[in-house]
């Protein structure tokens, strides 16, 4: 018997069942298979790390939000979940695995989706990528973990922001807060969103700028996506929801590092990361950045 095998007789939805396996493509900290088995049950088996460890992921508010985006129509139904072991199965969704050029030409659809997901149950959790940067980056510098040349110099517009934001905070929804294309799935109908290991309690706008950031969108396609979530163009929402994506960028650049001194997954993580900071730094020496604090301020 495999290792794998005897892992899915461990689950009890799964055990003693003739059984198809099928290894999923993704997963930056987690490994799936699709599971079929002869009783006709068609299940994700998701394997992650149980313990927090350096990237603050807490499982069981995965698996409690995961329950409430299913609730939302947004994600998937739970089929199973065991404690402390990093498992847990889902129904398997039909449909096609988004990309980058989806995110494009769905605007709407998606903004529709993530109504759907933020007026749903409440998540556990609060998701603050302020705080999380600044526990990220204690992390990195605690163990000597290489950051790209420049990181710490934009320290000062990373405190501006939050400053800025500080001043007026946007209502707290149920977020999920790491929109990768790859997150999201279509079979033609309302959209569904997967893996909610970071989801949490968020405002809206970093959503949208999250979203618009992972996909490379442009500011345009971000005033679109705005504008069809918030059922109107706000300039001073737009901007934050534009900063919040470079906030994400900045912070998720040391996710990658940790990731890159780390992890195990076959993934350039190096390079991942550089794709993150390259774009905020760009923008952060750019008169643009000016523009967006100032209209932000005014909402």
């Amino acid at each position: 018997m495999t290792r794998l095998d005897e892992l899915l007789d461990g689950i009890p939805v799964l055990t003693g069942q003739g059984r198809h396996v099928t290894l999923l493509p993704g997963g930056l900290t987690n490994v799936n298979h699709r599971v079929r088995t002869d009783a006709g049950l068609d299940v994700v088996v998701r394997v992650s790390a149980p313990e927090t460890g350096l990237l603050g992921v807490d499982r069981h508010a995965e698996h409690v939000n995961t329950l409430a985006a299913a609730v939302a129509g947004v994600g998937a139904p739970v089929v199973d979940y065991l404690e402390g072991r990093g498992i847990m199965v889902v129904q398997f969704l039909p449909g096609a695995t988004w990309t980058d050029a989806d995110v494009a030409a769905n605007l709407p659809r998606l903004a529709a989706a993530l109504r759907r997901l933020h007026s749903g149950p409440t998540f556990m959790g609060r998701f603050d990528m302020f705080a999380l940067r600044r526990t990220y980056l204690g992390v990195v510098r605690e163990r000597g973990f290489r950051m790209p040349p420049g990181y710490l110099a934009l320290e000062p517009w990373a405190e501006r922001v939050e400053r800025v934001f500080a001043a007026a905070p946007e209502p707290l929804v149920p977020c999920h807060n790491d929109l990768l294309a790859a997150n999201v799935l279509d079979d033609g109908g309302d959209l569904r969103i997967i893996d909610y290991e970071y989801s949490g309690m968020n405002e809206p706008s970093f959503e949208l700028g999250n979203a618009a950031a992972e996909a490379g969108l442009p500011p345009e396609a971000l005033t679109e996506l705005c504008a069809a979530y918030y059922g109107r163009a706000d300039e001073a929402l737009v901007a934050r929801a534009e900063l919040w994506g470079w906030m994400a960028r900045y912070g998720w650049t040391l996710w990658g590092m940790i990731q890159d001194a780390t992890s195990t997954i076959d993934v350039d993580f190096w390079e991942w990361a550089l794709d993150k900071f390259e774009p905020a730094e760009r923008l952060a020496r750019s008169p643009r950045f000016e523009d967006l604090l100032s209209a932000a301020a005014r909402r």
